[in-house]
């Protein structure tokens, strides 16, 4: 299936598509996108709804996309958990199980993460897209890899295990926990690779220095699951062992992967990834941090631009492997700021409201500070005083004070600020309390 693959030079590549021109693989994906939600609308009853008025059709380009709803994880839980819902998945779904479904439609295996949130898994062959993570991280045919991530209740041990079975690896499935029979383990079969959570790997290994087990067949590692700071990937380094990072999600698969270069990760092939301000749907520019929404291309589970809650930023440029997808920076912290100030809950959403209503402003950020029980809310907008006619400054200001107390139900100091002063670091909502 991956004829394309090529393991002769150091940044080898997993398929041809990774490094297709940018104006190829935009093209490909825009058509496969408009299909895409053709076919949500007519197999997952909410998409049906909530694109009920969209013509699949002329969604083929990314300001068409940018103009249909964001859904984010609380709202699937909402509609997978709600009394009159379809099905355990919100109606989101492709895949189901019964008698009557027919095999192209039949999941595999149904996962549950906390929540709950229930996800589906298809029979195609490296369903959530692993393997060209892991490719990236140096494994190859005829690897053993030391699988820890969980195969109970969460799908992360089977979306590495489907992902290494495509490689040609073959895969122990180690689960978590153990630590010292992990160790035995290692010691006995000699694995090449491990994946897992980094920190897990730092407590295998120091299990293993503790009983005085050498683990030199380990080489390679595929982690993913939380932050891997610089500092552990040294350590690792140092003992022999060379980590790369995937990022994905239960919901999505793969969405991006560390390369050989180790700058920024690169966006996988079977998703298309926009960044857009926290609360809101629209894109933000190149490097400003905002929200990663991930639309995939995955026919089983077909979700359109899912919110994951995740704040990153494009890297401009191309990754010097060759690879030619869109780069993002990383984890860079949650976009889910909600802020409860004197009872009420404040949203990255009201922000943006207040935003949309006076076109003065280009951006917001709501610092809310004092000491507990005496919050303080101060509302910092980038205007263009050229354009903040018709009044004064503190006319605007007290227009946008007015806007906040409405929407909000909260009273704010408003603070005009010069633009691109905020800081580019996604946040909509600050919450600087002292909470000593």
């Amino acid at each position: 299936m991956n004829a394309a693959h090529d393991h002769t030079h150091e940044h080898a590549h997993y398929d041809a598509l990774e490094t297709r021109s940018h104006a190829q693989r935009e093209a490909a994906q825009m058509a496969a996108l408009a299909l895409q939600i053709a076919h949500a609308k007519a197999h997952a009853p909410a998409f049906a709804r909530s694109l009920a008025h969209v013509d699949a059709a002329s969604v083929t380009s990314r300001a068409a996309l940018a103009q249909l709803p964001v859904i984010r994880k609380h709202e699937l839980l909402e509609r997978q958990s709600a009394a009159d819902a379809v099905d355990v998945f919100g109606g989101h779904s492709a895949l189901s199980w019964g008698a009557s479904v027919a095999s192209p439609q039949r999941a595999l295996r149904v996962f549950a993460s906390p929540g709950p949130i229930y996800e589906p898994e298809g029979a195609a062959a490296d369903y959530w897209r692993m393997a060209r993570a892991l490719f990236a991280a140096g494994l190859r045919a005829g690897d053993l890899a030391h699988n820890t991530f969980s195969y109970h209740f969460t799908p992360a041990g089977a979306m590495m295990e489907s992902g290494a079975f495509a490689l040609g690896c073959t895969v122990f499935p180690g689960g978590t926990g153990q630590t010292e029979q992990q160790v035995q383990a290692m010691a006995a079969l000699k694995p090449a690779a491990y994946i897992g959570t980094p920190s897990f790997l730092k407590i295998i290994l120091d299990k293993a220095d503790e009983l005085g087990t050498a683990l030199p067949s380990l080489t390679k590692a595929s982690v993913g699951g939380e932050a891997f700071p610089p500092s552990l990937r040294d350590w690792l380094h140092a003992r022999g062992i060379t980590a790369y990072q995937s990022y994905g999600t239960a919901d999505l698969g793969l969405i991006a992967y560390e390369t050989a270069a180790r700058e920024g990760l690169v966006v996988d092939e079977g998703v298309i990834v926009e960044i857009v301000r926290p609360g809101t749907g629209d894109p933000v520019a190149d490097g400003e941090v905002g929200e990663v929404v991930v639309t995939t291309l995955n026919p089983g589970y077909p979700l359109i631009r899912f919110g994951t809650g995740d704040l990153s930023a494009v890297l401009v440029g191309n990754c010097p492997t060759g690879r030619t997808n869109t780069r993002i920076k990383g984890w860079l912290g949650r976009a889910d700021q909600t802020a409860k100030v004197r009872g009420m809950f404040v949203h990255p959403a009201q922000v943006a409201e207040i935003v949309r209503r006076h076109r003065e402003v280009q951006r917001a950020r709501l610092v809310v500070s004092g000491e507990m029980a005496n919050d303080r809310m101060t509302l910092h907008v980038e205007v263009a005083t050229a354009s903040a006619s018709p009044g004064s400054p503190d006319a605007l200001g007290a227009r946008i004070a007015d806007s906040v107390r409405e929407i909000t139900k909260l009273r704010s100091e408003v603070v005009l600020c010069a633009p691109g002063s905020l800081p580019n670091d996604g946040k909509v909502i600050e919450d600087a309390r002292r909470y000593t």
